[in-house]
């Protein structure tokens, strides 16, 4: 008759640690997942029709250079590394929705999350300028 032995695993405190880092990256991105997923998101032609009408304002948030390469008409500007910083530039437009862009839509969306969390009404361009100008000039060719 075969004796069994049962091989108790127990966890060394590097894999403790390790662990404990892996749950708290899963959680930090699941939570940011989250958040994001809560921001209002127009397309470039949902943007076009929105700003038709009275009531948001569009926000670029990428770096000087960037914005004075190509921006969006009529946008004001304040890049994401300075947003803390100068939110207060906002405040008079608090009662209107502001709309993020960057680039791409990845600056965009964590300026869009920073201010909702000052009490602001915000959403977010997806695809950034980028997406935009696409957009924009193959209504053009139409």
């Amino acid at each position: 008759m075969a004796h069994h032995t049962r091989r108790r695993h127990t966890l060394t405190t590097s894999q403790i640690i390790l662990y404990g880092l892996l749950a708290l990256i899963i959680l930090f991105y699941l939570r940011r997942f989250l958040v994001t997923r809560t921001i209002k998101r127009y397309t470039a032609t949902q943007l076009a029709d929105r700003l038709k009408e009275p009531g948001s304002v569009l926000l670029d948030v990428r770096t000087s250079s960037e914005r004075q390469a190509q921006h969006i008409p009529g946008s004001l500007h304040i890049p994401l590394q300075e947003l803390q910083r100068r939110s207060a530039e906002l405040e008079k437009h608090k009662n209107r929705e502001v709309i993020c862009y960057c680039q791409t839509g990845n600056r965009s969306i964590v300026a869009a999350v920073r201010l909702r969390r000052l009490g602001f009404n915000v959403a977010d361009l997806e695809g950034g300028i980028a997406e935009w100008q696409f957009t924009q000039h193959a209504k053009g060719r139409r």
